[in-house]
C-alpha cells in the first residue's frame, strides 16, 4: 500500500492558507484518483482506492500540523505500511513560491509537522513533497505568514505548484520514488 499525507491545519479558517498546501494537494489527488475522503480514524480523514494496481491510501491528520505524527504513525502502524511506502507533501518557507522538490530524507527544517513526524517514526528517512511558500517580508512573523492565504500574484505558481505535486504523486504509483525524484524536481 502507498500513503501519501498531505499535512495542514483543519478548519475553514485554514483553508487555502500557506501552511495547507499539502491538504490541497490531497484534495487535487483526491479528484483525479476519485478517492473520497470518506474515512475518519486514527486523527485524522482518509480515503482508500486502487490506482495501477496498486492500494493507495490519501490521508489529511486532523491534529493540528504540529501533531501530525498523531495521526500518521498510528494509521502506518494499524495498516502495516513502511516508510519507504509513504509520501508527506507540505510547505517549506526556504522555496520560492510555487517551487517543489522532492527529498527520500532530510530534516525537519524548522517545520514542526516534519519535526512531530520524525519524533513518532524515529527517523527522517521518508519520502516528501515540498512545497515552496517564501519567507515572509518586511518583518512579518512567520505565524502569521504560514497561516496567511497566498497573494494573488502567487495564485498560478501556487496552482501550478499543487498540480506537479500531484503528478509526482501519480507517478510514484508505477515508478520507484528516486527515479520520480529525479525527473520532477
Amino acid at each position: 500500500m502507498k500513503v501519501i499525507v498531505g499535512l495542514g491545519n483543519p478548519g475553514r479558517q485554514y483553508e487555502e492558507t500557506r501552511h495547507n498546501v499539502g491538504f490541497m494537494v490531497i484534495d487535487e489527488l483526491s479528484k483525479r484518483l476519485a478517492i473520497p475522503l470518506e474515512k475518519s480514524k486514527f486523527n485524522g480523514i482518509y480515503g482508500i482506492g486502487h490506482i495501477s494496481g496498486e492500494k493507495v491510501m490519501l490521508v489529511k491528520p486532523l491534529t493540528y500540523m504540529n501533531l501530525s505524527g498523531e495521526c500518521v504513525r498510528p494509521l502506518m502502524d494499524y495498516y502495516e505500511v513502511d516508510h519507504d511506502e509513504l509520501v508527506v507533501i507540505y510547505d517549506d518557507l526556504d522555496l520560492a513560491a510555487g517551487k517543489v522538490r522532492l527529498r527520500t530524507k532530510g530534516s525537519a527544517g524548522g517545520h514542526n509537522g516534519i519535526k512531530s513526524l520524525i519524533q513518532h517514526f524515529g527517523t527522517q528517512s521518508f519520502n516528501r513533497v515540498r512545497i515552496g511558500i517564501s519567507r515572509p517580508e518586511n518583518g512579518m512573523k512567520v505565524t502569521d505568514y504560514v497561516l496567511g492565504k497566498f497573494l494573488p500574484e502567487e495564485g498560478n505558481l501556487i496552482t501550478e505548484a499543487i498540480q506537479h505535486s500531484a503528478d509526482a504523486c501519480e507517478k510514484w504509483m508505477t515508478t520507484p520514488y528516486l527515479q520520480v525524484m529525479n525527473e520532477f524536481n
